[in-house]
């Protein structure tokens, strides 16, 4: 009893407080619900560029183009808004309007711990002058007299570059998208500041370099880049996140787990011989259209490629023996095992399978509580019949030697055949 009236004092006592900020704050909390803070070059951060992710869609923000849907504005509710993330209205004339996703590719301690790592490198101290400190950094190394961008230059720099090619730097140089020369392969082509905005975007957060490089347009199963301005960036929006379907009808959760294995297929194997392996997979990190019911990555920040085509060629030690990744019994959220230099180093890989297959799919899945996986609960003949449970399991953590390549096949064809039965 006397826990119960304490929880209701405490409870009392922050409503209270909230309230008093709330009647405090009036007058600045309908300020800021009057004026479009994206039109301010502030709020975007447009201060720090060349230190920032682009300038090609100023115009559209400066403009007045894009407004913050309404609570977005409320910077109150910024301490609750960690990864700053906000939605949108973007409207072009005679097309109306349509949401958009803006990112700021970090929290406020990340983005500071940014102009700290370059005032550092330029001049030894935490804080300084960004615009005069960039001149001293790498990324103004790559001046106007260097042809190409290189391995040598950005290998390490973050898991798009962990272990870079040269086919996937020309890829990445030809399709930024925060040039108006795009198309070109040659980094000298590039204005100083738009190098130095696309090194200092391939070191701190690659994401915006892998919406580019594949496209959604070209089928890539990523949201679509759109543009940035500062530190701000925009891409389309594209639904409700996976964790919004956890509970939905059997079917459509078959129809979604068949295309996140899909997905992984696409990534490890295709056409073009670049492997993407996610390096974080989580419900959170996809998302579902609501007209089309397609699955989408809309966290693309932890995306590690590797050029099949280079592995091949150099073939280092075991570069043509099967890997399969070790399950990872963790007792918290999304755990994933892994060795980013295996994944560098070997054609065939099981990772991405064994991401969707543990993370999402499996009763090894666990999130914000729950646990059983998006495939929780199947219907009792298919729970009888037991085969869904095994290649689960064995595409989650297998028994046998190349257990899970076997099993990750034979899933994507069971769940398509589910996914046909129920439609």
């Amino acid at each position: 009893l006397k826990l119960g009236r304490l929880y209701r004092y405490v409870k009392l006592a922050v409503l209270g407080s909230l309230a008093a900020a709330l009647v405090l704050n009036t007058h600045s909390l309908l300020a800021s619900l009057q004026r479009n803070e994206l039109s301010e070059r502030r709020f975007l951060q447009l201060n720090k560029c060349p230190a920032c992710w682009g300038t090609s869609w100023c115009r559209k923000f400066l403009n007045g183009q894009l407004r913050l849907e309404s609570w977005g504005r409320l910077r109150l509710l910024d301490f609750f808004n960690v990864k700053n993330v906000y939605f949108a209205r973007y409207g072009e004339p005679r097309e109306g309007s349509r949401r958009v996703v803006l990112k700021r590719l970090g929290s406020a301690q990340e983005l500071a711990d940014i102009d700290t790592k370059i005032c550092r490198r330029a001049t030894g101290r935490g804080r300084c002058d960004l615009l005069q400190a960039l001149p001293a950094t790498e990324f103004a190394s790559l001046n106007g007299d260097v042809r190409l961008l290189t391995p040598g230059a950005v290998e390490g720099w973050s898991d798009l570059v962990h272990c870079p090619s040269q086919r996937l730097l020309d890829r990445l140089v030809r399709r930024y998208a925060e040039t108006k020369d795009s198309g070109s392969f040659l980094l000298r082509n590039l204005k100083d500041s738009e190098r130095m905005q696309l090194l200092i975007t391939l070191a701190f957060n690659p994401e915006p370099l892998v919406l580019q490089s594949f496209p959604s347009d070209e089928g890539w199963p990523f949201a679509k880049y759109l543009g940035a301005c500062g530190r701000m960036v925009a891409v389309n929006y594209v639904g409700e996140e996976l964790w919004s379907y956890f509970n939905a009808p059997w079917e459509k959760r078959v129809d979604l787990a068949w295309q996140l294995m899909e997905i992984a297929e696409q990534l490890t194997n295709n056409d073009f011989e670049f492997a993407l392996y996610l390096l974080d997979v989580s419900f959170d990190n996809f998302a579902v259209g609501p007209r089309d019911g397609k699955v989408i990555i809309v966290d693309a920040e932890n995306v590690l490629v590797a050029d099949k085509r280079l592995i091949r060629q150099n073939k280092p030690e075991n570069w043509d023996v099967w890997y399969e990744s070790k399950f990872d019994d963790c007792d918290k959220e999304a755990c994933l095992s892994f060795s980013k230099e295996i994944l560098c180093a070997r054609v065939t890989v099981d990772h991405n399978y064994y991401a969707i297959c543990q993370n999402l799919l499996s009763r090894h899945a666990t999130w914000r509580g729950t646990s059983g996986g998006l495939l929780h609960d199947p219907p009792a003949e298919i729970a009888k019949e037991g085969r869904l449970e095994a290649l689960l399991d064995e595409c989650a953590n297998p028994k046998k030697r190349y257990g899970r390549f076997q099993a990750a096949k034979e899933l994507r064809e069971y769940l398509a055949q589910l996914s046909n039965n129920v439609r």
